[in-house]
């Protein structure tokens, strides 16, 4: 994880609103980035005069362009962004605990949230552009703040202009991430790997120029997605553990390794009546 921030003098003493989204969720390559940006409730007006909306429906100019005015105008907006590699992103949501997508996402927002709260800013509104249906991810963010007032919805960063100023905050630092991204293997390059997404034919193609047949993908991808594990399985080396050869039916149980012993019910008799031939009489 990387974090980056600016900070926003104005928004200690008047009510704030927040908005909280994410860029770059379904590729297959690049990072995810959960942006969050927030200013005084009285300069929403403002924020919409920046031109902020969806991200998505932005030109990659337009999108730089708005983020330098969130620059030039740091007395009223801040934002901040959490930035999760593709090895993150994997070996989470491959590890021994069922850790999803959606769980991630759930969490780098909330930690997104008590990182600007605990920095100071008077949090009042927040909207969240929604990761699962929306009544429960909004219960869940209540009951964490209830002080606050939360919206969570679909597309908000279409509706609110805060939302739309994250989304825009998020979606320029992957693009920079994208674009600027260093190798820590050697021999990689991305200028033929389109837009990253799965269904795009040049990705994929790029996917299976670029794996090695033993050590599979560069860090560079999720591996975790479905399109890389078909990938894998189709060209990379087979790889066959010992204990899946053996035959489940023949592996003994762990209770066939203690023996199970009767409980006594007689208490035994000293050994003096033993060595002396004794034994009780039932009838004289």
């Amino acid at each position: 994880k990387q974090w980056y921030q600016r900070r926003v003098r104005g928004c200690k003493e008047e009510d704030c609103c927040v908005g909280i989204d994410e860029a770059g969720r379904g590729p297959v390559l690049g990072p995810m980035v959960y942006g969050i940006a927030y200013c005084p409730v009285s300069k929403i007006p403002d924020i919409e005069s920046l031109g902020v909306a969806d991200s998505k429906q932005l030109k990659e100019s337009d999108r730089d362009e708005i983020l330098e005015k969130i620059h030039e105008n740091s007395d009223y907006v801040g934002y901040c962004v959490t930035v999760l590699s593709p090895n993150y992103l994997s070996t989470s949501m491959l590890g021994r605990e069922n850790y999803n997508l959606n769980a991630i996402s759930h969490d780098t927002a909330i930690s997104l949230l008590k990182k600007i709260i605990a920095r100071g800013v008077k949090v009042k509104d927040v909207y969240i552009d929604t990761v699962g249906p929306a009544e429960k991810y909004q219960a869940k963010l209540a009951a964490l703040f209830p002080t606050l007032n939360i919206t969570v919805a679909s597309k908000a960063d279409d509706k609110y202009p805060i939302c739309g100023a994250s989304s825009i905050c998020a979606k320029v630092c992957r693009d920079r991430c994208m674009s600027e991204w260093v190798f820590p293997e050697k021999g990689y390059d991305i200028t033929e790997s389109g837009c990253g997404y799965p269904s795009d034919p040049k990705t994929k193609k790029w996917l299976v120029d670029n794996i090695d047949k033993v050590f599979g993908f560069p860090q560079f991808v999720r591996f975790s997605w479905s399109t890389a594990e078909k990938i894998i399985d189709k060209h990379c080396v087979q790889v066959t553990w010992d204990d899946a050869e053996e035959d489940e039916e023949n592996i003994p149980k762990i209770n066939s390794f203690f023996k199970r012993v009767k409980k006594q019910t007689e208490i035994p008799r000293h050994r003096f009546y033993h060595e002396q031939g004794l034994s009780s009489l039932t009838e004289i």
